[in-house]
């Protein structure tokens, strides 16, 4: 009981929601065409569907605020714009790095290692059958949303993606 009432307590000690329905964040354009687009809140997952197409491209990791179109708030406008920046994702015909075999050879067929890069972004090594690398590196490149989705949470502008027997390496550049 005391823990519900704890977070009770703080739950009021919370800043109110804004009014004015507006959302702050970094948001991938997972859509866009001449009449509108679509954001998804890389943080939350939530979609929000434009009105109108502010002249964003599919692909662009935007940080900034949208708001609800009124009377009904069932559209959305970008309203603000503090930066915008392309994700490119390309299928990488080099071999992973050797420290990324290193990684591989330390862990089961299955699992993921993740790790910071040396400057910025992230490195995730997964290891699968060696039967299946290929289509499993052509999942993380079919997987596109989730890809760039996680490539604008980290704030990077290159997603690689390179592989070797048993191996893929999934590498999230500046």
């Amino acid at each position: 009981m005391d823990a519900l009432t704890d977070a009770l307590e703080s739950a009021s000690d919370a800043e109110p929601a804004d009014p004015s329905g507006e959302k702050e964040g970094t948001f991938l354009v997972t859509h866009a065409d001449e009449d509108s687009a679509v954001l998804r809140d890389v943080t939350s997952g939530q979609v929000h569907t434009l009105s109108s197409n502010p002249g964003v491209d599919a692909g662009e990791a935007i940080e900034g605020v949208v708001a609800p179109d009124p009377p009904m708030n069932v559209s959305w406008q970008l309203v603000e714009v503090e930066s915008r920046r392309s994700i490119e994702l390309v299928d990488s015909d080099q071999s992973p790095t050797q420290n990324a075999l290193d990684i591989a050879a330390d862990q089961d067929v299955g699992e993921l290692t993740r790790t910071e890069r040396a400057g910025d972004g992230e490195l995730h090594v997964i290891t699968v059958p060696e039967a299946d690398t290929a289509d499993a590196a052509a999942d993380v490149l079919d997987d596109r949303d989730t890809t760039l989705s996680r490539a604008a949470r980290l704030g990077v502008n290159r997603v690689e993606v390179r592989t070797a027997p048993g191996v893929v390496v999934v590498r999230y550049l500046p």
